[in-house]
């Protein structure tokens, strides 16, 4: 009998009531998947079983020592959290790569087995529901080297530029559970966290949140303890070890409150990085804008250099753009002046950070909105006409190699392409102009944004909150943008009668019901046509010919 035979039992159970739940008709996975072959370690790392779903961390306790020159770590991490029902057996995750050497329970060595990414822990005695309690990991280890970081999870060992180390981490995809243990799923994140980091004496080590404290160990390593007073997604946690010189600045939002702004850069970036991050501030505003203001004024807002491109990490953003405009010199139009990673990543601090998915099959929900708001930016400092321009810039990424909705319940992130970001930027500028109202268009996505502030949700939760607001049903919009690789089709055919063109249409390839109203005609002239799935609609456009009739596809993406 397996040690851990209960918590396999309630793990089991919880895989056949997904693959029943899949098999509805409704189902929240795309067919598209019903065919792909997911390994028993890819179901323990993304499923949220009984094993996991049995309690609530409440607050990670990360103390790590980092030898650079090793190009290892050794530490441990305090888990406390809350039992959400009576349990005695446990599921936490720590790459398999890293050793543990012992797990307690308030100091007493208890049993755990290991099975790919998996460690199953058994407690001396059963929780009560709403009991709170602590494991202690002791681990060490070589953590994994990302190849390509930030799209490879792992470390990064690099070199700044005068042939000093220079170290940093990014996980996204592949969790937090990397390098180190925590429940690795997007579903629980806690309430707090600290991260105290010990490196050599010429480093200094930068984290998330706000740096509390430096002390001077007797090894002669300094220690770094870094504090997070927000809810935190795992994956966002992050560490940052070299030599940085840091500088701050303040931004004040339209109400008048004050926010504190730190910069870590490289010690020879100094100068440079105080003039390129001053653009920082308008895009704070642009963004309050929208959505309200900077949502973790406690931490306030940091930016990071790093040896990779960027990364969200919460209050404490990953950049890597190189002091470029637009991204790494490119991907704006040449009449604009902004950087890409700071437009982008920070975005993400409204989307990805203080609201976060449940499921990686949803990271639409982080991507879509935050590609979106780089046009937002845009619109904001520009035009609305020049938002439109960049858009039509991210249309040619658009692949529609795969539904933006992911496999649920398995560690997913083997996109291949961008879509869930350039095409789901493209579903919401196409809801936008279908709505035909930019007043409840942005009550829309503000509305989201306020309803599930520090929490996580999901794709239905999204649909259902915009049926409700909205007060109507898009649910078939989107199922067609979200469950299904291609974007419907518009067939017309045009018959000139006179100074008359007579306009015969339907959605010819599109989700049955699709009844999304859609702009044409002569351009600059636009009208709404509403075309059915099930039969032809007719329209007169009086004194057009037909090499001027047009589909507006600068404002819909549609095939």
């Amino acid at each position: 009998q397996h040690p851990f035979g209960n918590a396999w039992r309630l793990l089991s159970l919880s895989l056949l009531i997904t693959l029943l739940l899949n098999g509805l008709p409704a189902a929240a996975q795309p067919d598209f998947y019903k065919n792909h072959q997911f390994t028993k370690s890819d179901t323990l790392r993304g499923m949220l079983s009984q094993a996991r779903s049995c309690y609530d961390v409440t607050f990670y306790d990360i103390n790590l020592a980092v030898d650079v020159k090793k190009k290892h770590i050794k530490g441990h991490v305090d888990i406390h959290f809350k039992a959400v029902q009576a349990f005695s057996s446990m599921q936490i995750d720590l790459h398999s790569g890293l050793e543990i050497e012992k797990i307690t329970f308030y100091d007493q060595p208890i049993r755990f087995e290991r099975e790919f990414d998996a460690v199953f822990i058994s407690l001396p005695l059963e929780l009560p529901a709403a009991a709170e309690a602590m494991l202690r990991v002791y681990y060490d280890g070589f953590p994994q080297v990302a190849k390509n970081a930030p799209w490879d999870g792992g470390f990064v060992w690099s070199k700044d530029m005068k042939d000093r180390p220079w170290t940093g981490v990014a996980c996204e995809g592949d969790g937090a559970s990397l390098w180190w243990p925590c429940k690795d799923h997007l579903s629980d994140e806690p309430d707090s966290a600290a991260i105290t980091l010990a490196v050599a004496p010429e480093f200094t080590a930068v984290s998330n949140g706000n740096l509390r404290e430096v002390r001077e160990l007797p090894n002669g390593q300094r220690q770094f303890h870094w504090f997070v007073s927000y809810p935190i997604n795992n994956y966002n946690i992050s560490l940052n070890i070299g030599h940085y010189a840091h500088f701050k600045d303040a931004w004040v939002s339209a109400q008048g409150d004050s926010l504190a702004l730190d910069y870590y850069v490289m010690d020879y970036n100094l100068n440079k990085a105080k003039e390129h991050f001053q653009q920082v501030k308008p895009m704070l505003s642009c963004y309050e804008r929208y959505f309200g203001p900077y949502p973790f004024p406690r931490d306030g807002f940091a930016m990071v250099e790093t040896p990779y491109l960027g990364m969200e990490h919460q209050s404490g953003i990953a950049y890597g753009n190189r002091y470029n405009r637009g991204y790494l010199g490119g991907m704006i139009p040449g009449d604009m002046n902004w950087d890409f990673i700071i437009i982008h990543e920070s975005g993400h601090e409204w989307f990805g950070n203080a609201i976060s998915v449940k499921d990686h099959c949803d990271m639409w929900i982080h991507e879509s909105f935050t590609t979106y708001m780089e046009a937002l930016y845009v619109e904001c400092m520009y035009s609305y006409v020049d938002a439109v321009r960049y858009l039509e810039g991210q249309r040619p990424f658009i692949r529609n190699a795969e539904p933006l909705l992911g496999p649920r319940d398995v560690n997913w992130d083997d996109w291949k392409a961008s879509d869930h970001y350039y095409k789901g930027s493209w579903m919401l500028h196409t809801l936008r102009h279908a709505i035909q109202d930019d007043e409840r268009f942005f009550g829309l996505l503000r509305g989201f944004y306020d309803r599930f502030k520090f929490t996580t949700c999901t794709t239905a939760d999204f649909i259902n909150f915009a049926n409700e607001y909205l007060g109507r049903d898009y649910t078939v919009f989107f199922e067609q943008y979200l469950w299904h690789r291609e974007p419907p089709r518009l067939e017309y055919e045009l018959k000139k009668k006179g100074n008359k063109l007579k306009v015969k249409y339907r959605w010819a390839e599109a989700v049955d019901g699709f009844d999304m109203p859609v702009l044409a005609g002569k351009k600059g002239a636009y009208q709404l046509l509403h075309p059915l799935t099930n039969s032809y609609r007719e329209i007169v456009f009086e004194n057009m010919d037909e090499e001027e009739f047009r589909v507006a596809t600068e404002l819909f993406y549609v095939r």
